[in-house]
């Protein structure tokens, strides 16, 4: 068992460590598991967009193999609000139609937000437990998000789950499953 704030450390050096092309290779395993989720009865997928200065899984990957594979289903990106902590949410309209924040975020130019329901949310993450509770960045955004989503919560690492954490809170999401290279783990 561990806290956070000490698995948030190592984790992020993990990632900065990775040699480029350690992460291409992650990512295209990342890829092919992906494509095993059962997108049957999905209608919106949302995706965190990569901060590539911090080696975040690749999801312009999966947006791409969305739009060839399955045109139908509706990509949405979020929006931070710093001050607040909530997210809003974005139909994807293209990489044209992106700009990085202050903090090297993509985030949407278009205000108009998407309201229709989630049946799918990829979830951004440093680590993983065994039991499906994550570390992230520490601000709360996704789990301020998804305790008012019915959407299937799907983690995205580079790294299999670990051990549990220690300091889980109240208000901490659990995930339904999380892609790694080599499998997708269901908690």
């Amino acid at each position: 068992m561990a806290l956070k704030s000490l698995i948030r450390k190592q984790e992020l050096l993990r990632r900065k460590i990775l040699t480029p092309e350690k992460i291409t290779r992650l990512n295209e395993k990342l890829l092919k598991q992906f494509c095993k989720l059962d997108f049957s009865g999905v209608r919106t997928v949302h995706l965190f967009l990569p901060i590539e200065e911090k080696n975040e899984p690749d999801t312009f990957l999966f947006i791409d193999w969305l739009r060839r594979e399955h045109p139908e289903i509706t990509i949405v990106i979020p929006r931070a609000d710093f001050e607040t902590s909530l997210m809003t949410h974005h139909v994807f309209a293209g990489r044209e139609m992106l700009q990085k924040n202050k903090f090297q975020i993509w985030e949407p130019i278009d205000d108009q937000e998407h309201s229709a329901e989630i049946d799918l949310v990829l979830v951004p993450l440093l680590a993983v437990d065994v039991r499906g509770y994550r570390v992230g960045y520490g601000k709360g955004f996704y789990d301020r998000f998804l305790e008012a989503s019915a959407a299937l919560k799907v983690g995205v690492s580079f790294f299999a789950p670990e051990g549990e954490i220690s300091d889980v809170h109240e208000n901490d999401i659990r995930l339904d499953c999380c892609l790694t290279p080599d499998t997708i783990v269901y908690f």
